[in-house]
């Protein structure tokens, strides 16, 4: 009997051994169980919702004066908005879900090709694009009758299209360089279009950008002339100018066999200093007309917005007489007298056109020198000669 006892005593024992065995294994498969979870770190937040935008309305054109539209934004959740470019703005620039009421402006389009902005709305990672587009500005035509063109330059270079900046063309044009003052105690040094990465004439967006820069101790600038050279016409350059006290652009011409000045002659289409906002200037040298004996002939016109719009300057240049023209008015002559005499008329030879950005001297600097209006930027949207 004793032994079956203790033997019935070992099978309970060894049941309740087991029995807290198996407990102890499934609490630890538990725990590893929970730990292996707790690797995968939180769980991942829902997606967030996409956010859209619709625009009222939808197709967004200007007529080339520019102005201001309204413009309904709906969308359903906060944005802000960015222009590609900086002649077109939207105010606010920033809006909420829900519907946000916004203006956008646009500045006068001067130049005569359609132009395009893009507003580009954002939130997050989203993002959605509106177009701007803004029509090509009606350019008037001021050529007299009888005139045909003979020689242009338009400055559209196919070479934009490719990203790069390209200079003028030195099929049409050459450069004058050097620091010398140019008889007028100038400060600036003309360069040959750009030395190492400093470049001064820029052709951009349809237009010839002549840029006056301060670069170290030296201020860079362009002078440049035609390599053709005509004998009468009508010489015409549509022309936007910088501001500025120091600034001094010019469009002229100067006669193709020079032995002297002013013996050989000298025609200022425009002239412009910037310490006389918005006052046009066109003159003619000779031996006897000539400002350093004072007895030039020259004319001044006052017009609007010479340094923020583009402007049509003109010289219609004759055996009988010499006229100066902006937008197609009129307001020089000067007049052969017929004496066969080249102190009084030496324009009966060939002469070439010429571009420049002068940078203080004489007269330029005549009133100071503003130096924060560098660098300093004068716009030609093209050059044209007609003859008959």
């Amino acid at each position: 009997m004793h032994f079956f006892s203790y033997k019935r005593l070992n099978n309970n024992n060894v049941h309740k051994i087991g029995m807290k065995t198996m407990y102890k294994l499934l609490l630890i498969v538990l725990v590893l169980f929970a730990g292996c979870g707790n690797n995968n770190g939180p769980d991942p937040e829902p997606p967030k919702t996409e956010i859209t935008w619709q625009f009222t309305p939808e197709n967004i054109t200007f007529t080339d004066d520019g102005n201001t539209q309204n413009v309904t934004v709906t969308s359903n959740g906060s944005w802000t908005a960015t222009s590609s470019q900086t002649w077109c703005t939207i105010t606010p620039a920033s809006g909420y879900n829900g519907q946000t009421s916004v203006k956008i402006t646009l500045s006068k389009n001067g130049m005569n090709t359609e132009r395009t902005a893009v507003l580009t709305f954002k939130s997050g990672t989203y993002s959605k694009n509106l177009s701007v587009k803004q029509a090509a500005a009606t350019i008037p035509n001021y050529v007299p009758a009888g005139y045909t063109l003979k020689w242009q330059d338009e400055f559209n270079d196919p070479r934009q299209s490719s990203g790069k900046t390209p200079l003028p063309s030195l099929t049409r044009w050459w450069y004058e360089t050097g620091a010398n003052g140019w008889g007028n105690n100038e400060i600036q040094n003309y360069i040959a279009g750009a030395r190492g990465t400093d470049t001064c004439a820029v052709i951009a967006d349809g237009v010839l950008k002549i840029i006056a820069k301060k670069v170290g101790s030296e201020v860079l600038s362009i002078r440049m002339n035609s390599i053709d050279s005509w004998t009468y016409g009508y010489f015409e350059a549509r022309l936007k100018v910088p501001a500025g006290k120091g600034t001094w652009p010019a469009f002229w011409m100067m006669p193709k066999n020079f032995t002297s000045w002013p013996l050989d002659g000298e025609l200022d289409i425009m002239e412009y200093v910037g310490y006389r906002p918005n006052v046009v200037q066109a003159s003619v040298h000779t031996m006897a007309y000539n400002h350093t004996i004072g007895t030039q002939k020259t004319a001044t016109k006052t017009i609007q917005n010479a340094e923020t719009e583009f402007h049509i300057y003109a010289m219609e240049w004759t055996a009988d007489k010499i006229d100066a023209y902006v937008d197609g008015v009129k307001y020089f002559t000067f007049v052969n007298d017929k004496t066969n005499n080249k102190n009084t008329w030496p324009f009966n030879a060939p002469f070439y056109l010429k571009l420049n950005l002068a940078w203080g001297g004489n007269w330029g600097g005549a009133q100071g020198i503003d130096a924060t209006k560098l660098p300093a930027v004068y716009e030609i949207d093209y050059v044209r000669v007609f003859q008959k």
